[in-house]
Parts: C-alpha cells; structure tokens; sequence
C-alpha cells in the first residue's frame, strides 16, 4: 500500500486528466473505482464545458417588489444588506451550464443532503463596485477576482468557466443594481460570487452539479470609528493554513475554522489573529489579509518593505496584496521582498526599533494598521501610529485614489457605468 501510495501522489497526480492516469488509478487502488470514475467525469465535464457559459446567453428577470433602499451609509453593517438581483447559473454533467440569469434575489432551493453542506465543497471571492467622483462606477482589478474564482472552484471540482464571460455578467448585474452603489467615497456596493456542490448526495467525491451565483450589497466604511490600529493574537498553536492544503484558494473550509481562535482572540484583547506556521513561527496572514511589514535592514539600515512569500499553498494571493507590491515597484522608494518571515524575526525588528509600520490588506478594509502583537506572553507594540503611518496610508490614498475615480483612466479600475 505505501508504494502504491508513493506511486499515486509522486508519478500519477501529473497525469491526472489523461486517460492513463485513470486506467491506473483503477489497477493500483480498485477499492476507488469508483471515487476514480466520478473523478474523470468530474474534471472532463468541468473542462469540456466551460465554454458553455456565456455572456450572450444572459436572461434577465426585473424584480417587482423593489427593496427600500438605505438613505445613508453610517447606518449599514457590512454583510447584512442585499440588493434587489442576483446572478444565477447551474452546471450539470455533460449538458454543460445552464443560461446565466439575474432575477430577483431569492432563497436558493437546497435539498438538505447538498454536497456542499455536507463536505464543503465551495468557494467564493469578494469585490466591490464604487461611485466615482466623476459620477462614474468602477470595479477594481475585476478579471484577477473571477481568475482566482476559477482557479478556487478547480481547488474544489466544481465546474470551470471563461472568466472574461462570468465578468460580462457580474458588470450587467451591477448596471440592474446600479442604484444601491452607494453615492459616497465611504462606501460601496459589496460584490460576493461564489459556487457550490449543489447536487443532492452525501457521499465523499467531486462535484457533480455546480451551482454558481454572485449577490451584490451596500457596504459603508469598513472604520466608521476611524482609521484605528489593531492588536494581534500571535499563538503558535494554531494554524490557518499547511503545505499541499487549500490556503491559496478561498474556500469557506479556510475561514470557518478560523471564528473560534477569533474568539480566543478577543478574550485576550486582541482584535484580530496573526496566523503563523511551522516550528520557526512563520508569519503568513492577518486576519482574512495579506500582511505587509516595513522595516529597516539589519545590515544595511536601508528601508524595505516585506511580505511572505506565496510558497507551499500556505496563503492567498490576494488582489489587494499583489497591487501593493505593484505600486512599490512603480515608486522605487524602497528595496520590496517576498520571502519567509518569522515571528521571533519581527519581535527583533520591534525590540531593535527596526520595524516602523505593519499593516494588513484586503478588498474590506483595503489596508489595516497593526499596533501591537501579543506573542508568548509579551505585548509588543508596533510603532505604526506614531509618525502617522507615512506607508501605510500612502498605499490606502493611493488604492483608493483609483477606486473612487480621483485617478482618472487608470488601468486597474473597470468602468462599468
């Protein structure tokens, strides 16, 4: 079993969308067959048909019933609010997809034994549309959501789609909605794609039935007490993510484990978690975001700015984390690294006053300021706040200068209306 095993995962798994791979898998683990069977239906549908999903097919439905619309931002809690439409489509076995619909938003029909439910297989992605200062609207880096979408829903054997097509809809939809974007630099309307295993089985296997549908809510700003630093539980007894798994991909399976270390958190004053990995205590994220640090070098003295790298399936890719990086190359201010960073590295830096900022980011929040980090027993403060956090709130000006239109015909904002 140990060599059919070291067979599989080293020699098979390169070949595992061609027929010789499940020819294979049938000889080497018979007891399979049938997982082996469901999986070659599984990855030769997914890719065969992704080319069924089409813009040019999209139907729309208009509600009747419209929903009152918020009068202000400052009353709105994230994530609690949904527009009057949604995005449906649902993939089956070699049929392929189903034409793309925005309808009126509505309960999905799930039968209790949805696969989804029941072993997790989904994903999702997050973005926003903003009303511009030049009363435009705008999705920021859009295709590099719907690539990472695809990319996620292949991590779960759902159903491959052309992300360029599955764009087309989402900026249709947000044109039917285009009235609860709302009309201020505070806030935006909150863009959730996401897919589900929708078939009705419990039984262990890929997905057979893929159920696709993006809803859309205004969101006011994610500091409505201000732009405040937060404090971060770093306890290496917990991990987020490990090699070979699915930290790279967004799948619910990588946040909900996540609510009950949040908690820990919060008993011990702190606001949010600093995920770290392995026996050296790497750093990998903060929260649900990218971390950034900015330091001076040790040997040098000059300054740098510093995220982990994205190796071993440990951390997501994240849009906002990868325009960061971007934008520090474009300024030329600072040396920029990718590279493994450890806790026992950053508690140095703090102790030697090397570290001058560090910060988390993500399509929320867009950049959050770390002010201290509790790790094996000592509060270690982080001097961000104290000069004003120059960097970090450069990049927050810079981001959202193109998000809210300040910079006009910028190429990462996508003008929908």
């Amino acid at each position: 079993f140990r060599a059919t095993f070291i067979i599989h995962t080293k020699v098979m798994q390169p070949l595992k969308f061609n027929k010789v791979y499940h020819q294979l898998m049938q000889q080497l683990f018979p007891w399979q067959q049938h997982y082996a069977r469901q999986l070659a239906t599984a990855c030769s549908s997914s890719s065969s048909n992704s080319s069924t999903f089409r813009f040019a097919d999209l139907e729309t439905e208009l509600t009747k019933e419209p929903q009152t619309r918020p009068s202000s931002v400052d009353s709105l809690v994230f994530g609690t609010q949904f527009s009057d439409h949604m995005l449906v489509a649902r993939h089956t076995g070699p049929t392929g997809w189903s034409r793309p619909r925005i309808e009126p938003i509505r309960c999905l029909p799930l039968h209790p034994a949805t696969k989804a439910l029941h072993y997790a297989l989904e994903c999702f992605e997050g973005l926003k549309a903003y009303w511009g200062v030049d009363g435009r609207v705008r999705l920021f880096r859009p295709l590099e959501n719907m690539k990472r979408l695809r990319a996620s829903a292949e991590r779960a054997t759902l159903a491959s789609f052309d992300p360029g097509e599955l764009l087309d809809c989402l900026r249709q939809l947000v044109r039917t909605d285009l009235a609860w974007v709302p009309r201020s630099q505070e806030g935006a309307l909150y863009i959730r794609p996401a897919m589900i295993a929708s078939e009705p089985r419990i039984a262990i296997g890929p997905a057979e039935e893929t159920t696709l549908f993006i809803i859309t809510g205004p969101v006011g700003p994610y500091y409505p007490t201000g732009f405040k630093p937060v404090t971060l539980l770093a306890d290496p007894e917990f991990a987020r993510a490990w090699p070979g798994g699915a930290g790279r991909s967004k799948m619910g399976s990588n946040y909900g484990p996540t609510c009950r270390i949040q908690l820990l958190a919060a008993e011990q004053g702190c606001q949010q978690v600093l995920w770290l990995f392995g026996p050296e205590h790497r750093i990998t994220e903060v929260g649900t975001m990218n971390v950034f640090l900015f330091w001076r070098c040790p040997s040098s003295g000059r300054p740098q700015l510093v995220t982990p790298a994205l190796t071993e399936d440990l951390i997501l890719p994240g849009i906002t984390r990868s325009s960061v990086l971007e934008l520090a190359r474009q300024w030329g201010d600072w040396e920029v690294i990718e590279r493994n960073v450890t806790m026992p590295e950053v508690a140095d830096a703090i102790q030697s006053g090397r570290l001058l900022e560090m910060f988390g980011c993500g399509t929320a929040c867009v950049v959050n300021p770390v002010g201290a980090i509790r790790y094996q027993g000592q509060l270690l403060q982080v001097p961000t706040m104290s000069e004003g956090a120059p960097v970090t709130m450069r990049f927050f000006k810079a981001l959202t200068d193109i998000q809210y239109g300040r910079i006009p015909q910028h190429p990462w904002a996508d003008i929908v209306a």
